[in-house]
This record gives structure tokens, C-alpha cells and sequence, in this order.
């Protein structure tokens, strides 16, 4: 198996099995470290003792991260392991990330795929090289399919090739989609003058709910920004809800405000930058976060394993 690197090149590595795993990962990593390039791999933590075990003495070369936890939450993949790679290393730059794995659940898959797709827009202007690996034995096959979707080249035992399929903006738009209502769940609305009200209604509820009291401090902070965000950018005023459901703690925030860039929250802010940085504080502090945005309304639902 070969993957060719160019300036940007975003290539899913479809295997079957340990082997073609590590035929697929080792040489390209390799090949890396050969051209004095910085590599990282980003993959669950099984398969990242797999590579570690493969590459002996060269694994201390390369960064190694257990996605599982760097990127349980996949919309903090791009600012908090992908962009904070890729920012601090000048030249070509290599990254194997595995943010889709058999145990992703049906909840947490649409950001994922999202997040491969948002991959492409990202790093279009960057001499950076991302391959991701596609279980093809456990994996459904309508994963694979987006998989073909999310990524301008495949590879694979046959070797690469480009993908038929490639359409990462249908991928984007296939999964903005409405989220199932909740069963029971209180509604607060705040405006300009009752954002600290919001807070108070968040905390009271996520103690009710069971949530650990460090947690609790995340989805407040969660909260005051998402809340903050709607008065400043959006509409002036919001509705927040927060309930159990299927041990976690959720949190739903809706404005009437029109979220027009696909990859707020996913860029951490520029040094100097005032603003942007409150959706991505979101996301590192929050398990999940999904979005529904259509014109006039941003619906953002986080996610708190109790």
C-alpha cells in the first residue's frame, strides 16, 4: 500500500485487519520521518499500540495521541489535536487520525463524519498530509460510502486511487439535520438582560440531573457561551433546556440567529483575534456537540456523560 503525499492530500486508507493496518500506517509514517517531517498519530487506543509496537525505537519520534479521549468529542478534533499539531510545526506535516472506529455510537457518528468532511476546507492552503483508516470488516457500509465522500483519494491493498464518490459538501449538509426532541426538558428563555439567570438555570438543573460538580462548572461555562453568542450574533434572545437522557446530561441552546460558517468552533482564534473562541471552548469542555442550522436558527445540543 503507497499514499502519495502533496501539498494537502486527505487520504481514507480502507483495511481489513491488523496486518493491512500496519502495511498501510508504518511505511507512510516512515517515509515521514525519512523527510525529517513531524508526524502524529491520532488513532484509538488499541491500533495506537499496534503502530507504537511496530515502529520499536522510532515511536519516540513521532507524537502518539489515543483519539478515543483526545477526540471523544469530534468537533474538537480540528482545533484541539489536528490544528494544534499542524500550527506549531513549520513545512510538510503528516497526520494519521482515526476519528471513526466500530465503537462510535449513532449519536456521536454524524459529527464525525461532519469533521472528515470539514477536514477538506481546513487545510486546503496548508503542505500537509492527513490519512485516515476505515475499518472496512466492522464498519457499516453507509460509513464507507460517506468515508468515499469525505476524502479526494482512497487506499487500500489494490493500492490508491481516487475516490468516485468525493463530495464533502453533500456529506456536510446530509447530516444537518433535526435533532430528535427530548421527552421532558424545561424551557428558559434569556435575553440581553437575563444571562446570568441562564446560568443559574443550567447549574440547578445539571445538579438535579446527577452531574458531577466539575461538570457541572463545564456545561455552565458551555452555556454562558452558547447564550452569549446568540444575544451578540444572533437574534438577541435564545431558549435554553437541559435534561437526562441515556446517561448523559444534555443541554440544548436555540436562537434565532443563521450560523453561516461550518467551521466556527472548529478553528482555535488567531493571536490579536478578538472573538471566536467561544464555540470552541464549547467543544473542548463538552463529550459531544451536535448542531442543526437552517435559515433563521442555530440549534446546539452538548452532551456530559454523567
Amino acid at each position: 500500500m503507497t499514499v502519495t503525499a502533496g501539498p494537502f492530500s486527505h487520504v481514507g486508507l480502507l483495511y481489513s485487519g491488523d496486518s493491512e493496518y500496519l502495511d498501510g500506517t508504518i511505511p507512510y509514517i516512515l517515509e515521514g520521518l525519512k523527510h525529517d517531517q513531524p508526524v502524529a498519530v491520532a488513532v484509538p487506543g488499541r491500533n495506537l499500540g499496534l503502530i507504537e509496537a511496530a515502529l520499536g525505537d522510532a515511536a519516540a519520534e513521532v507524537e502518539l495521541i489515543d483519539m478515543s479521549e483526545a477526540g471523544r468529542n469530534p468537533g474538537r478534533i480540528l482545533p484541539g489535536v489536528l490544528l494544534a499539531f499542524a500550527n506549531n510545526r513549520p513545512g510538510p506535516v503528516r497526520i494519521i487520525g482515526e476519528p471513526i472506529w466500530a465503537g462510535r455510537s449513532a449519536v456521536e457518528y454524524p459529527a464525525c463524519a461532519q469533521h472528515e468532511a470539514l477536514i477538506n476546507f481546513a487545510f486546503t492552503d496548508r503542505d500537509l498530509s492527513i490519512l485516515c483508516p476505515y475499518d472496512r470488516t466492522r464498519l457499516e457500509d453507509d460509513v464507507l460510502a460517506d468515508a468515499e465522500r469525505t476524502h479526494p483519494i482512497l487506499s487500500g491493498a489494490e493500492g490508491d486511487r481516487p475516490s468516485p464518490g468525493y463530495a464533502p459538501d453533500a456529506v456536510v449538509e446530509k447530516y444537518n439535520l433535526p435533532l430528535p426532541e427530548p421527552r421532558s426538558a424545561d424551557a428558559f428563555r434569556f435575553d440581553l438582560g437575563r444571562l446570568a439567570a441562564v446560568r443559574r438555570f443550567a447549574q440547578m438543573r445539571a445538579e438535579e440531573s446527577g452531574l458531577a460538580h466539575d461538570r457541572v462548572e463545564d456545561l455552565v461555562l458551555a452555556v454562558a457561551e452558547l447564550s452569549a453568542n446568540s444575544v451578540l450574533h444572533g437574534s438577541g434572545n435564545g431558549v435554553v433546556r437541559v435534561w437526562r437522557e441515556e446517561g448523559h446530561v444534555l443541554c440544548e441552546v436555540v436562537d434565532e440567529g443563521t450560523l453561516s460558517d461550518p467551521l466556527a468552533g472548529r478553528r482555535p482564534a488567531l493571536p490579536g483575534q478578538l472573538g471566536g473562541r467561544g464555540l470552541v471552548l464549547v467543544n473542548q469542555v463538552a463529550d459531544l456537540v451536535r448542531q442543526y442550522l437552517r435559515p433563521g436558527s442555530t440549534v446546539t445540543r452538548i452532551y456530559f456523560r454523567v
